[in-house]
């Protein structure tokens, strides 16, 4: 929602001031579809050229994700430490080896089914219990398990971290490609340089449309997307942090509650629950 009206917002102050101040902006708008389709076009195929298939389809995938609201939030936050309290305690309470079934199935587990937010994303639920299922088999201590944990976070944050690369680097070539549109309109109209002086200012007002549009994209629409798409993997990430936290805790002695208090301090001030909150949600769950 944000997006669009930001954009709508950067659309209204450029064009409008431009017309405000007496520009023709049906010079703009003949030169528009040209200089779009040169400056697209171009950016298209180099983008296309640049990036292997999976880091495409994973751009088009978390450009669709810009325009949908933040799935984070304290209630989240909440329902994933509630989750994680819940099967550490019954481990504490039952030994290791109670969690076993809910861990091989956890789409089946009443565990993960009481929680059915953070329980349907198969990112975070496949996170924990892989992890558990370690701490069930006994063959790894803590510093190992840590080890792998933050080589499986680094992966991560390489893998989603392309597409953000992949927008940053097309939105440094925009303006490159605006200039190229605008120096085949200069060409064109030293082509035509017999022509009247109204003719020729029409013409090299189109050419440096260019200009404007290659800038202009890059710094207004580009940019602001690969911004956007960091934060929200940003975000994935330190959920992530979260359950290593907790998890490591358990391993290293502390009581469940106590574990996810380490967890609650690795959240995102905006998202991260009181204490007292996080403590009557999960009495009440």
């Amino acid at each position: 929602m944000f997006v669009i009206v930001g954009w709508l917002l950067a659309l209204a102050c450029v064009f409008g001031v431009f017309i405000a101040h007496g520009g023709n902006i049906e010079v703009i708008l003949h030169a528009l579809p040209f200089e779009m389709i040169t400056i697209f076009g171009a950016a298209l195929g180099a983008f296309l050229a640049t990036n292997q298939m999976k880091v495409v389809k994973s751009t088009m995938k978390g450009l669709g994700a810009c325009f949908k609201g933040g799935k984070y939030s304290k209630a989240r936050a909440m329902e994933l430490l509630a989750l994680l309290y819940e099967i550490l305690q019954k481990a504490r309470k039952e030994g290791l080896m109670s969690i076993e079934k809910d861990v091989e199935d956890p789409h089946s587990s009443p565990l993960f089914q009481k929680f059915p937010i953070v329980g349907s994303d198969h990112h975070v639920t496949e996170f924990i219990t892989d992890y558990l299922r370690m701490m069930v088999s006994g063959n790894l201590n803590a510093h190992e398990i840590e080890s792998l944990m933050d080589t499986e976070l680094e992966t991560h944050h390489h893998e989603a971290h392309a597409p953000v690369a992949a927008l940053a680097r097309l939105a440094g070539a925009l303006p490159a490609f605006g200039i190229v549109a605008a120096v085949l309109g200069v060409v064109n109209t030293m082509g035509s340089v017999g022509q009247p002086p109204a003719v020729l200012g029409g013409m090299i007002g189109s050419a440096l449309v260019g200009t404007f549009l290659g800038i202009f994209l890059a710094y207004g629409f580009a940019e602001p997307l690969a911004s956007l798409l960091e934060q929200k993997i940003d975000e994935d990430g330190k959920e992530l942090q979260c359950i290593k936290t907790t998890l490591l805790a358990s391993m290293q002695g502390y009581a469940p509650q106590t574990a996810i208090e380490f967890g609650r301090k690795v959240l995102y001030s905006t998202e991260r629950p009181t204490f007292g909150e996080l403590e009557s949600h999960v009495k009440k769950k």
